[in-house]
């Protein structure tokens, strides 16, 4: 048996700020590997976000928007963030799906945390399933001027995951922590 790995293997030696714009930060850090090799490591600070999964009656909500890095429209669920370090995580769910389908919630139920991209960032998003929605007034931000609302089976949906028609990372993340909480549900659960 070998011997267990130090919890850091990398140490930070200096760090500096790049960039910064209202919603991210990117540094580059010097490090320091456990093995003595220097390097450097990049580095975005982004605050939580939400992703927020409605569903009702065997269908999903989903946005389509313009997604500028890679030049397409894409479908996903409704998600985002509203750059504050310290928000209350089920506000946040809310207000994310009030501003991008207009829609409220009677019942949220938290799903779980995921990393985005923990390669190089450290955002973290929080997973909600939404039920018991009605609509109310949409309050999109600036950004989301063209985004669009789908109304889909989950059948639907998932083909569009298989298929690669969805391939947002956070959806179908979002979505397979539903399954596993709800193959842990009574029948009678969504």
């Amino acid at each position: 048996m070998t011997a267990p790995h130090p919890e850091k293997s990398i140490t930070t030696l200096n760090s500096r700020e790049v960039y910064r714009n209202p919603w991210l930060r990117l540094r580059e850090d010097k490090i320091l590997r456990s093995n003595g090799v220097p390097g450097i490591y990049g580095v975005i600070d982004k605050d939580d976000c939400a992703i927020i999964i409605p569903l009702e009656q065997g269908k999903v909500w989903l946005v389509e928007q313009f997604r500028y890095t890679i030049q397409q429209r894409c479908l996903e669920l409704p998600q985002g963030g509203w750059e504050q370090s310290e928000v209350d995580p089920e506000e946040l769910a809310r207000g994310e799906l009030r501003e991008e389908l207009g829609l409220e919630a009677s019942s949220m139920i938290y799903l779980g945390t995921l990393w985005i991209a923990y390669g190089f960032a450290n955002q973290k998003q929080h997973v909600f399933l939404a039920s018991g929605l009605t609509e109310t007034a949409k309050e999109p931000d600036p950004e989301e001027h063209d985004l669009t609302m789908h109304t889909v089976t989950v059948e639907a949906f998932e083909t569009m995951m298989r298929d690669g028609t969805i391939r947002d990372s956070c959806t179908i993340a979002a979505w397979g922590l539903y399954l596993l909480w709800k193959a842990r549900q009574p029948a009678t659960h969504l």
